[in-house]
C-alpha cells in the first residue's frame, strides 16, 4: 500500500520512473564493464596461456642446447692428444699452420687458417677440402666426402706434431753445439755455464748405458744413444708445458715412436755380426728344433722394436690422459669440492710426469743399447756367456 501511494501524483510517478530508469541504466552500465572484464579476463587467459606456451618452448629449447653442450670429457682427451693443423693458443686465438697436399692435379699449399678451425670448407683452384677429425678430405660438388678423391691425397702438412718436433730439434742442435764449442774452447779446463749443466747428463748415458752393454765399441754408438737420449726427454719435456710452445703429445704419437723404434732396428741389423746371426739361424740346439727355434727367433727380431715402440707410446699418453682426466673431473661434477681434491692430485701427477719424461728416455735409450750390444757381441764373449 505504500508503494501504491507513490505513485499518485504525476510528479511522483515522473520521478519514479527516473528514478527506475537509472536504476535500471546504473545495472546496465554496471554490467557492461562486467562483460568487458569477463573479455579481458578471456584475453588475458589467452594471453597467459601463450606465455606458458612460449616459456615451456624457451625451456625445453635451453635444455637440449643444454644436453648438447654437455660437458665431454673423452673428447677433450683426444683433442689434446691428438695432432692438429691449427696450434691452439687460448681462448679462439689459434697458430695457423701451412698445409701442403700433393694430388693427382699437383702440389697445394695454403694456410690452415682457410678452414676457420675446421668450421668452413676452403675451394682451391682444384679441390673443396674440409678437416673432419683432424684429416683433409676432398669434398664433392654437393658438399659430400669424395672418398675416392681422398685417397690419392698426399698430406705433407706442417702440422702441430711437426712443427713442435721442429722446435726440438733445433734445441737439440742448439745444446750439443754449444757444448762441443765449449769444449773447444775450455780444453783442458773444468766446464762452466751450460757446459757443466749437459756435461753430467752425457757421462750418465756414458758410464751408465753404453759402456755396461757396448764394452770396448761404446764410443762407436754414443752419438745415436745420446741424440735419441735428448730427442725423447726433450719432447717429453715440452709435451708437459700446457702452453705455446709446448703442449704437442709427440711422444705419444705412434709414429713418432715407430720412426724411432725403425731406426734402432736397422743400427741393430746393419751392426749385427756372426755371432748375432748364428744365434738366430743356427742356434745351439739340436738341428732337428731349427724349424721350431728358427722361427722365433727370427719373429724376435720384430719384437723387440715393437716393443720400445709401444712403450714409449703408451706410457706417454698415459700420463696426458691421467691428468687431463683429473682436471675433467672439476667440470664434471662442477663442485668447488672437487676441485680441492683434483687439483692437488694433478700437480702431484704433473710432478710425477716429470720423473716420467726422464725414465722413458732413459729406459728407451737403455734398452737400445742392450739390443745392439747383443748384435755386436764378440764371439769370445758369446762363448763365455
Amino acid at each position: 500500500m505504500r508503494i501504491i501511494g507513490l505513485f499518485k501524483p504525476n510528479r511522483n510517478k515522473f520521478i519514479l520512473i527516473l528514478a527506475i530508469l537509472s536504476f535500471s541504466s546504473a545495472i546496465l552500465f554496471a554490467n557492461e564493464p562486467a562483460k568487458n572484464a569477463d573479455s579481458e579476463h578471456a584475453d588475458a587467459i589467452v594471453e597467459v596461456q601463450d606465455s606458458s606456451a612460449v616459456v615451456a618452448e624457451n625451456a625445453e629449447a635451453t635444455h637440449e642446447n643444454a644436453k648438447e653442450e654437455k660437458f665431454n670429457p673423452s673428447e677433450l682427451i683426444l683433442e689434446h692428444i691428438a695432432d692438429s693443423h691449427d696450434w691452439h693458443l687460448w681462448g679462439h686465438t689459434s697458430l695457423p699452420l701451412p698445409i701442403i697436399l700433393y694430388t693427382p692435379k699437383g702440389l697445394e699449399v695454403f694456410s690452415s687458417s682457410h678452414f676457420h678451425h675446421g668450421e668452413h670448407p676452403y675451394t682451391t683452384a682444384n679441390y673443396t677440402y674440409k678437416i673432419e677429425e683432424n684429416k683433409i678430405v676432398v669434398l664433392n660438388a654437393a658438399n659430400e666426402v669424395d672418398e675416392a678423391v681422398t685417397k690419392t691425397i698426399i698430406d705433407i702438412s706442417i702440422t702441430k706434431n711437426v712443427c713442435s718436433l721442429l722446435i726440438s730439434v733445433a734445441l737439440l742442435l742448439f745444446i750439443f753445439l754449444s757444448v762441443a764449442n765449449a769444449y773447444k774452447n775450455t780444453v783442458g779446463k773444468a766446464p762452466k755455464g751450460f757446459q757443466s749443466m749437459i756435461e753430467p747428463i752425457i757421462l750418465f748415458v756414458r758410464d751408465d748405458v753404453a759402456k755396461p752393454n757396448l764394452g770396448k765399441k761404446y764410443a762407436k754408438f754414443m752419438p745415436f744413444l745420446l741424440t735419441i737420449f735428448f730427442f725423447i726427454w726433450i719432447n717429453n719435456m715440452m709435451g708437459l708445458i700446457p702452453f705455446f710452445p709446448g703442449g704437442a703429445n709427440v711422444s705419444g704419437n705412434i709414429a713418432f715412436t715407430m720412426v724411432l723404434a725403425l731406426v734402432t732396428f736397422i743400427v741393430i741389423t746393419v751392426n749385427g755380426g756372426k755371432v748375432y746371426w748364428s744365434h738366430i739361424f743356427a742356434p745351439h740346439v739340436p738341428w732337428w728344433l731349427y724349424p721350431l727355434l728358427v722361427p722365433v727367433e727370427v719373429f724376435g727380431m720384430f719384437t723387440k722394436p715393437i716393443a720400445l715402440m709401444i712403450r714409449l707410446f703408451a706410457n706417454i699418453t698415459a700420463g696426458h690422459i691421467l691428468v687431463l682426466s683429473l682436471i675433467s673431473l672439476i667440470f664434471i661434477f662442477k663442485s668447488a669440492a672437487i676441485a680441492t681434491v683434483a687439483v692437488p692430485f694433478t700437480v702431484f701427477i704433473s710432478v710425477i710426469e716429470l720423473l716420467v719424461a726422464f725414465l722413458q728416455a732413459y729406459i728407451f735409450t737403455m734398452l737400445a743399447a742392450l739390443f745392439i750390444g747383443m748384435a755386436v757381441e764378440e764371439p769370445h764373449a758369446a762363448d763365455h756367456h
